[in-house]
């Protein structure tokens, strides 16, 4: 069968899932310089807090929005900043490292569009990460992701990463693994 016959959104959502598993074995293998390889340069990285609220204000007040309080809000040097803090080895939080596995399902290309010029996704995807550090100490993060993607020369890179956690409560004695 030749790659003519499969309709391109289904060529899109392969390359995206292809991209996000690649992913989720950089970090695992932490191998966390060639994940910030994978970013767009003026990507954006956040995690806003959850909020439990009425049923009828979930959609509006569920988590914070952009111009509020986040667990997580960085740029691509702030993320290779803590790259480079973990890098030292006198990391408290991560020294030993953690092991992590990263699970990414549901995955789903919302809309397909332009950014720049370029082509580009909107995907949403379910995740669950598992981190074992020490001899006894775990933590299980389950959530969603929405990612806009953008197509370089050399593939996808992430420009926006928004993370929802399903918890409104940090179980995790520290954020120190990626999501």
């Amino acid at each position: 069968m030749s790659t003519t016959s499969i309709p391109s959104s289904l060529l899109q959502w392969w390359e995206v899932q292809q991209f996000l598993s690649h992913e989720a074995e950089l970090l695992d293998s932490r191998r966390f310089d060639e994940w910030l390889g994978l970013f767009d340069e003026r990507a954006r990285y956040r995690m806003p807090l959850a909020r439990n609220v009425r049923r009828d204000r979930i959609a509006t007040e569920e988590y914070t929005t952009q111009d509020q309080v986040a667990w997580i809000d960085e740029s691509l040097p702030t993320l290779r900043q803590r790259v480079a803090q973990l890098k030292t080895g006198i990391h408290w939080a991560e020294e030993p490292a953690s092991r992590t596995t990263h699970m990414v399902a549901n995955i789903r290309v919302a809309e397909s569009l332009e950014q720049d010029g370029r082509p580009a996704a909107r995907v949403h995807s379910r995740f669950m990460l598992y981190q074992n550090r020490l001899q006894t100490e775990t933590n299980v993060f389950v959530g969603k992701r929405s990612d806009l993607l953008v197509r370089h020369e050399d593939g996808w890179r992430i420009l926006d990463r928004e993370i929802h956690l399903d918890q409104n409560v940090l179980q995790a004695k520290a954020l120190t693994v990626f999501f």
